[in-house]
């Protein structure tokens, strides 16, 4: 990347103000021609969304967005639609045992709307309170119950493969236990049994520091500073690890950009977390300095490898290594060139990556955060304007050049091109609406966006 040392965000004030008019245009297209008959939109194909089976991931997404918008614009009608797609449509996904997104589904919806209460930025309302609050202290311990143990009390969420599989992605999930112990939660198991949802929060990001990331430390062949790996795989008999894995990237030993972009903002989220939270809660885990060690460790390498691997203007291709880069030439010192031949860049990575930054800049503070806020503003920049944000009213995508499962094929690839391009994606969209309201709230002196604001 070429970090822009001198944007700020009143730089993007414009851009911002333009991107939540069409993202206006977008939800109010999706909500008039998209049939929920046709189950949870996935990503576009030829400009409009679609479902793509797999797990149901993706409708909080669609919801949140709703939420987020009325967030930054006040748009009541999308507060409406938001709150009562959450209550018809989430309680499914609340109670869901299979599968590790949680986070996803529960704190996008449920989570933001109780964000918006507790910051006195929606009515007070008791019953209304309650049922947003149970829901995430339920979300929370179903999400903790889908559960790995391995030795030395370490363990983590499994993911939708079975309980042999960690994913790079429940970083994210973490948020639903986090919330979950914020109000009081916890995991009742067998006998009574009480387990510490913080604990199990705290157990599985030490897990995927020490299995998804990669510290250059000589692990294996291809142990480079700040790469990930999407899936550790573990022997279930005796808790040894057994592999790195991939399920949508390239290999396991090449980096998907969008499981390094979930690592980068859950890590960094996390210690923003932890920062609210007393000393003696963290005793039983290592003690803070212990926690906070491996979690900044982990944020600051992956920080790094996706500005060291990633094109000047911040949107990266959809691996690090991608079988055909390597006829790009000199790819990383000009900007991502989504309508090339040969590979797919993914703009979703782009969006999640960008939070990611924003907010270990932010964490850091001084000198040492810096490089990573601007970092973060310079994808941006960016993704707010074309050929990422999709202008054309004809297309319900907000943010174009997603991608979703290159491996299996499921990309759009439009007539006379040979890779996908031109279509979005709900996470995409969702995250960048995230990150431009981290931005719009900041120019607005609002209080700082976090997922348990209002709860510290």
């Amino acid at each position: 990347m070429k970090i822009n040392p001198d944007i700020t965000p009143r730089d993007l004030q414009s851009a911002l103000a333009r991107f939540w008019l069409v993202s206006a245009q977008k939800i109010e297209a999706i909500q008039r021609e998209y049939s929920p008959a046709q189950g949870s939109p996935v990503f576009t194909v030829e400009g409009r969304y679609t479902m793509r089976g797999w797990t149901e991931w993706t409708q909080g997404f669609q919801y949140g967005s709703e939420i987020l918008q009325y967030d930054a614009t006040g748009d009541g009608s999308c507060l409406e639609s938001g709150r009562r797609h959450t209550v018809a449509d989430m309680p499914a996904h609340v109670t869901h045992f299979g599968v590790h997104d949680h986070g996803f589904n529960n704190v996008s919806t449920y989570g933001n709307l109780l964000r918006l209460m507790n910051e006195e930025r929606i009515p007070e309302n008791a019953w209304e309170r309650n049922v947003y609050e149970l829901a995430l202290k339920a979300s929370g311990a179903v999400q903790a119950r889908r559960w790995t143990d391995l030795p030395g009390g370490n363990g983590y969420v499994y993911s939708f493969n079975g309980p042999h599989s960690l994913f790079a992605d429940t970083i994210r999930s973490l948020r639903s236990l986090a919330l979950a112990h914020q109000l009081g939660q916890v995991f009742m198991g067998d006998n009574d049994a009480s387990v510490s949802l913080l604990n199990r929060l705290l157990a599985h990001a030490r897990t995927t520091a020490e299995h998804v990331v990669f510290y250059g430390e000589g692990r294996d062949a291809y142990d480079v500073r700040g790469r990930t790996t999407h899936e550790a795989i573990f022997n279930v008999n005796d808790g040894t690890f057994r592999c790195p894995n991939s399920q949508q990237g390239f290999s396991p030993f090449t980096t998907w950009t969008r499981g390094l972009a979930w690592i980068m903002l859950g890590y960094a989220e996390q210690l923003e977390f932890l920062a609210t939270r007393p000393d003696r809660e963290l005793d039983a885990s290592g003690g803070r300095s212990e926690v906070e060690g491996f979690m900044r460790k982990a944020a600051e390498a992956t920080c790094d490898f996706y500005i060291a691997n990633t094109p000047t203007d911040g949107i990266p291709y959809w691996d690090t290594g991608a079988p055909e880069l390597h006829r790009l030439g000199d790819y990383l010192n000009r900007p991502a060139d989504p309508h090339n031949e040969w590979e797919p860049v993914d703009s979703s990575a782009a969006a999640i990556a960008a939070q990611g930054l924003l907010r270990l800049g932010h964490y850091l503070q001084g000198d040492a955060g810096n490089r990573y806020r601007q970092a973060g503003l310079t994808i941006m920049q960016t993704l707010l304007a074309e050929p990422y944000l999709s202008v054309a009213p004809d297309h319900q995508g907000l943010i174009l050049h997603s991608v979703y499962h290159r491996p299996n094929g499921w990309d759009h690839i439009p007539p006379g091109r040979k890779i996908p391009c031109d279509e979005a994606s709900m996470w995409g969209d969702y995250h960048a609406r995230e990150a431009a309201l981290y931005l719009t709230r900041q120019l607005e002196n609002q209080p700082y966006l976090t997922f348990f604001g209002g709860m510290e």
